[in-house]
């Protein structure tokens, strides 16, 4: 009996040693890949990692390299995808222009979640004239569309692939904004709250420790939602010349290319655009999923 006691006891530390917030991770994703439209969007995201780290070992041929002599040749065995007006192997142009789009993704939501997140934790605990001003800045960014918005942004600052990264992060935190407010309206006035206040606690500890960790699983499903609007707007500001320029393998920029030859030539345009499509419904699928899976009344029922 001791010997049996003695040899769970290590079973037992290994397990607490655990960290929680990997068990949470964990319960998450099994969760995500119980739901077929969750893990199609699971799926989706995986490749896109997954192509854009091995690009240089999937890629069949250098991205911009030109071949005039095999300039809109159809899909093949020798080109998967075909080859645009230029000769350049598009299967290979979308690997490597997947690691634009990650840069985009990345970057933007770097930039946007803190950004938002601190405007309205600020805004709604505060309340008063700092609410009043947060609130009329947000709006005024949420009174233009985020499209031409982003379009003003980059037409002064210049196209570049750096400044329409700038310019859609300036144009995406409003929403977060105010997701953050409405969720910090709901907790300041919680028992938790006033007892960190009788305890001394400052406001500004308040909001770090208390306030933001409540408001996390909201922005963080916010975010995954409009990544997909985050692409959408890429690719417009690459499609518009403003966003990466030649000879970046930008899917946006791709189209804009290939429309010209898109009569004859239909897979110029055919695979970016799929390619779009494909990770910006994986994105809305995967925004879905973590909504229900960071819903305690799902997880209880599991």
């Amino acid at each position: 009996m001791t010997m049996t006691t003695a040899s769970r006891t290590p079973d037992r530390r290994k397990s607490a040693r655990v960290p929680q917030s990997l068990i949470v991770a964990r319960n998450i994703l099994t969760f995500l890949l119980r739901n077929p439209t969750s893990a199609f969007g699971v799926a989706v995201l995986a490749v896109l990692l997954a192509g854009a780290l091995l690009a240089p070992v999937l890629a069949t041929h250098d991205p911009y390299v030109q071949d005039l002599r095999n300039a809109l040749q159809a899909p093949s065995a020798a080109h998967f995808f075909g080859t645009d007006e230029l000769g350049r192997d598009i299967y290979s142009r979308i690997l490597y222009g997947s690691r634009i789009t990650l840069t985009f993704i990345t970057l933007v939501s770097v930039i946007v979640g803190p950004i938002g997140l601190l405007v309205g934790t600020v805004s709604g605990y505060y309340g008063g004239w700092a609410d009043t001003v947060l609130m009329r800045v947000t709006d005024i960014f949420l009174s233009f569309p985020s499209l031409i918005l982003s379009l003003a942004f980059v037409a002064a600052l210049g196209p570049s692939l750096n400044n329409a990264i700038i310019a859609i992060s300036l144009t995406a935190w409003p929403p977060i904004a105010r997701l953050a407010r409405a969720e910090t309206l709901t907790f300041r006035s919680a028992d938790y709250i006033a007892a960190a206040r009788l305890q001394g606690a400052s406001s500004r500890r308040i909001i770090w420790r208390s306030i933001v960790p409540m408001c996390m699983p909201s922005v963080l499903i916010r975010l995954t939602l409009n990544m997909a609007t985050v692409i959408l707007t890429a690719a417009g500001l690459g499609f518009l010349g403003l966003g990466a320029q030649p000879p970046l393998p930008e899917w946006g920029a791709m189209i804009a290319t290939g429309r010209r030859y898109m009569i004859d030539s239909w897979w110029t345009v055919t695979f970016p655009g799929l390619a779009i499509l494909c990770v910006s419904l994986a994105f809305n699928l995967l925004g879905d999923g973590l909504r229900d899976a960071l819903d305690p009344k799902q997880m209880n029922r599991k």
